[in-house]
């Protein structure tokens, strides 16, 4: 079992979200009064491609252990600065398949869309993050370590020190891919 550490949203399109005390998460919609809520992508590159995708990017979130190891190597990074809306300890959130659920506290659940993708805002917010988020795979395949997107399923506030159930899907359980 894991458990939040942390909780972030921000209005406004900026790439650090704020820490808050809680959040409420809006069934089919995502992070109540965050700028990337909605049914449809919000993503400013998404929306660019095709405003009428379904977003799967509703909740972002971060296992604090990237932190620890980000720290480190000599990258300061706190809750939320790097975008995320929940920070995790406790779970592999990067070794969970696609369609896992998550329970967030009492109320909250989440499905499990896919991996982040991380872009250049990451090198802006501080030179040589993107490397350490973004990297290859002993097969010369890309592994993406920024998270993982999920949508809401259920409704519900979630508040640090809450406790994280994970449900695996039926198998055969399939990989988690950039969303």
């Amino acid at each position: 079992m894991g458990v939040v550490t942390a909780v972030s949203r921000n209005e406004e399109y900026t790439f650090t979200k704020p820490v808050r005390e809680s959040i409420t998460l809006l069934a089919g919609l995502g992070v109540e009064g965050d700028v990337h809520q909605g049914v449809t992508v919000k993503h400013r590159s998404r929306v660019a491609q095709d405003p009428t995708q379904p977003n799967l990017r509703q909740v972002h979130l971060m296992h604090a252990e990237l932190f620890d190891e980000l720290r480190d190597k000599g990258f300061p990074v706190a809750p939320g600065e790097i975008g995320e809306n929940i920070t995790t300890r406790g779970i592999d959130l990067l070794g969970l398949p696609t369609g896992t659920v998550l329970h967030l506290g009492p109320d909250a659940v989440v499905e499990v869309t896919g991996l982040r993708n991380p872009c250049l805002q990451i090198d802006a917010f501080s030179k040589g993050l993107l490397k350490e988020v973004v990297g290859k795979g002993p097969d010369g395949e890309l592994v993406r370590r920024a998270g993982i997107m999920s949508v809401v399923l259920v409704g519900g506030v979630v508040r640090p020190g809450d406790e994280i159930r994970v449900e695996l899907p039926a198998e055969p359980h399939r990989p988690l891919e950039k969303v």
